[in-house]
């Protein structure tokens, strides 16, 4: 069985990719909605969530587990896999190594929560990925929250925007919404 987990319903969009390349896998998927969104909390709150969700879906026998979130991959990933070597984890990876690779000003902009670029993942992408590139990064409070309520109101892309644009006006030539 294939464990898939995020803070809340987001990471229904991996699911269903992970249906469409495996139809017949046997798929659970927990969303945290009670503790959610994760982004605005502290990066050991984010650990502790995520070691408890990957516990109860190991204890069913889940493995793979698929952490389909950015927050809980960038705070927990590694520890998971310390925690449970012979558990095959996947995580979601903020967006630089695609953005460094079509950056044509060699400026690009992520978007993300405040806890993502906490984490040491977001600081090993840019190390391994954005070399010689201005990386402007945004913390978007307030965000995950409003997809989780509204992904497709106008006000939620006026949010996004609103997010985005300073990071265009500082040259971004990229951006990628994590």
């Amino acid at each position: 069985m294939i464990g898939v987990f995020d803070s809340g319903v987001g990471g229904l969009s991996v699911l269903r990719e992970i249906r469409r390349l495996l139809p017949q896998a046997d798929l659970v998927y927990l969303a945290d909605q009670a503790r959610a969104p994760y982004g605005e909390r502290s990066l050991q709150e984010v650990r502790d969530f995520s070691e408890a969700i990957a516990a109860h879906l190991i204890g069913r026998g889940a493995a793979p587990v698929v952490v389909a979130c950015n927050t809980a991959s960038a705070a927990a990933l590694r520890g998971l896999l310390e925690q449970w070597p012979g558990v095959p984890f996947v995580g979601m990876e903020p967006a630089v190594k695609p953005a460094a690779t079509l950056t044509s000003r060699g400026t690009i902009g992520v978007l993300a929560t405040r806890a993502t670029f906490q984490g040491e993942l977001f600081a090993d992408l840019v190390a391994r990925y954005g070399e010689g590139l201005q990386v402007l990064t945004r913390a978007c409070p307030g965000v995950a929250a409003r997809v989780e309520e509204a992904p497709d109101d106008p006000a939620t892309a006026d949010l996004l925007a609103g997010f985005a644009l300073p990071l265009v006006e500082e040259g971004a030539d990229v951006s990628r919404r994590l």
